[in-house]
């Protein structure tokens, strides 16, 4: 973790001064919030430390499986990176991703197999499981990678997933997991302080850090739900194993099955790109990048709290997953209709609750105070890639 957060910060500047020279941008238009072209290779920064580390990682703890998982996250890496410079079709890269995670199956021996006890089922068949394994494992990476739309959102609950998943993997006893999980960790700690902080030295995750984040998130999940996962010993404690993997992904999974299927239902496809994500509610209320991204993945917390709750107070196996899912379509589905509802009222200008919350929106936008600015002007120092003479414009105040 410590040699990750290291290697990520050393290469941030090189990195960026390449996205730079090179021109590899988000560019703004309609459907983006910044108003001015960004760097976008800061999945290359994530990339980097993570791989430094991992090979360091096998000298400590060998495994084969680390080879492997690095080959995995360097084609996704890959084809996010190609995605961010050349905009690659839509249906090749879910096809490419398809692919990844049937290799992940077939060469890791992990996917979804066993429901732990969830509706009286164990083991499933492979004739179930892979095609399950496969829907829910593109499924997660598309959930992480269309998250990627405010500053710090994906990667604070990307730090949030895997302290949440190294604590089960340590007391599974799954060492090679922990660390991969702590590893990116540190791989994102760095990044995040550039992308929320920084001016001159803001960068963007892009599609290739979102999408090798999605494809760890997923590993995660498949070792996880396994049959012959050291996680197992979780479900005879009476913990729900596929209440608890959807309660960490919950936000993420909710908010893109609404998005999702409001596309197919007004005839567009569900890769057609909007702002229809619960980060641009938000934002629309004047929240800053920042607070959305906290309120967010705070609620994500609060829904693993209460399963953890739930679980200590005896709720059976069913009644958990039914808990995280009802409490999943709530903060989502939920609170997203019922603002934008609240939001249509007076013609366009929004009832007195939506005008309550806009208010509080503009409270938190917080950089011009002092400690925002004492961080910024750390992340955008000469050392850490910072560049005076580029002014790049503040979209925490959008």
């Amino acid at each position: 973790m410590f040699v990750a957060f290291i290697v990520t910060t050393f290469v941030f500047p090189y990195v960026l001064l390449f996205a730079r020279k090179h021109n590899i941008v988000d560019n703004p238009d309609a459907r983006k919030l910044q108003r001015v072209p960004v760097p976008v290779m800061g999945g290359t920064t994530v990339f980097i430390g993570f791989l430094i580390s991992m090979m360091i990682g096998y000298l400590i703890e060998p495994d084969p499986r680390m080879i492997i998982i690095l080959a995995l996250l360097f084609v996704m890496y890959l084809l996010g990176l190609w995605d961010d410079i050349r905009d690659i079709s839509a249906s090749f890269r879910f096809l490419m991703e398809l692919v990844v995670v049937w290799v992940m199956i077939l060469s890791l021996g992990v996917e979804i197999n066993d429901f732990h006890g969830l509706w009286g089922v164990h083991e499933v068949p492979d004739v179930v499981s892979v095609p399950l394994s496969l829907v829910a494992g593109v499924g997660i990476m598309n959930a992480i990678n269309l998250i990627d739309g405010v500053d710090g959102y994906c990667s604070t609950f990307g730090i949030m997933a895997c302290i949440v998943f190294a604590i089960i993997f340590f007391y599974a006893g799954d060492m090679v997991m922990f660390m991969l999980a702590l590893i990116t960790i540190g791989a994102l700690i760095p990044f995040f302080f550039h992308n929320v902080f920084g001016k001159t030295s803001k960068m963007f995750l892009g599609d290739a850090g979102s999408l090798m984040l999605g494809t760890l998130l997923a590993l995660f999940m498949f070792s996880t739900l396994s049959k012959d996962s050291p996680c197992a010993s979780f479900g005879e404690s009476g913990l729900s194993l596929p209440a608890l993997v959807l309660a960490v992904l919950a936000i993420p999974v909710f908010d893109t099955l609404k998005v999702m299927i409001s596309r197919m239902a007004k005839g567009h496809s569900p890769f057609h790109p909007d702002k229809t994500h619960l980060h641009h509610l938000f934002i629309e209320m004047n929240f800053s990048h920042l607070s959305t991204s906290g309120i967010i993945v705070f609620t994500n917390i609060l829904i693993v709290i209460v399963l953890i709750l739930a679980w200590s107070l005896g709720a059976g196996i069913d009644l958990q997953m039914y808990i995280v899912i009802l409490l999943g379509l709530m903060a989502t589905w939920g609170f997203y209709y019922f603002m934008e509802w609240q939001h249509r009222k007076n013609d366009g200008e929004g009832s007195a609750l939506f005008q309550k919350w806009s208010r509080r929106g503009e409270k938190t936008r917080l950089s011009s105070g002092k400690l925002w600015q004492f961080i910024r002007k750390i992340v955008d120092s000469k050392p850490l890639g910072g560049d005076p003479v580029i002014d790049v414009q503040d979209n925490n105040n959008l």
